[in-house]
């Protein structure tokens, strides 16, 4: 006799099938990691303003591309899916999560910049790698998105590991370039790799081809 099936583990599935394709990882590869790596060169001659506005349309314009071969490749392959409600409610419960995260980092960001008060032991490289590790794992559990976890850990080690290389052996900008260039690195190489698989694993259907 087949086992039952569990409606609960079925919609998990197909919502873990979401980050299948690795074009999420890619997208978010090319976000803030990208931005904290280039963005201290580009403020030395456009500002801090302009060297993260100009990241804008760039994100923009990934957001766009991704959105353009979700619609055309991979919907043709794996098709598109609705979840239910308590899928919805556990997406509520993590943006719910998220703003309360982005909120603390926001002061202790505050904090830091006007100089109120003293931040925890470890000084700004840990607090940022400890948010860094919070955020990556508490969208990793609610978005059943494994991979968050390790990206969380390796921007934790990274802040840590590019402070170090500033204090010791004269990396620039706190290391910065070198933390989030690897982490920015490591995220859209993972993300190619997996879309790669992912178009390999699911070829076109014989009526599309």
């Amino acid at each position: 006799m087949s086992s039952p099936i569990s409606l609960k583990d079925t919609e998990r599935k197909v919502f873990q099938s979401t980050f299948a394709d690795g074009l999420w990882d890619v997208f978010l590869g090319c976000s803030f990691p990208l931005q904290l790596a280039i963005g201290p060169f580009l403020s030395v001659s456009m500002g801090d303003f302009w060297s993260s506005a100009v990241f804008l349309p760039f994100w923009g314009a990934v957001y766009l591309v991704i959105w353009l071969v979700r619609k055309n490749v991979v919907a043709l392959r794996v098709g598109m899916v609705k979840f239910g409600a308590a899928r919805k409610n556990r997406l509520k419960k993590y943006y719910a999560a998220m703003l309360v995260i982005n909120v603390i980092a926001l002061i202790l960001g505050i904090v830091a910049f006007l100089g109120f008060g003293s931040l925890p032991v470890g000084g700004p490289p840990f607090i940022l790698g400890l948010i860094l590790l919070i955020g990556f794992s508490t969208a990793a559990y609610f978005l059943d998105f494994p991979r968050l976890y390790a990206y969380g850990l390796l921007g934790a080690l990274g802040t840590q590991i590019g402070e170090w290389l500033y204090q010791n052996m004269g990396a620039s900008h706190h290391g910065f370039p070198i933390a989030f260039g690897t982490l920015a690195g490591v995220m859209i190489l993972t993300g190619l790799v997996t879309f790669a698989r992912f178009l390999q694993n699911n070829p076109l259907p014989a009526g599309d081809m």
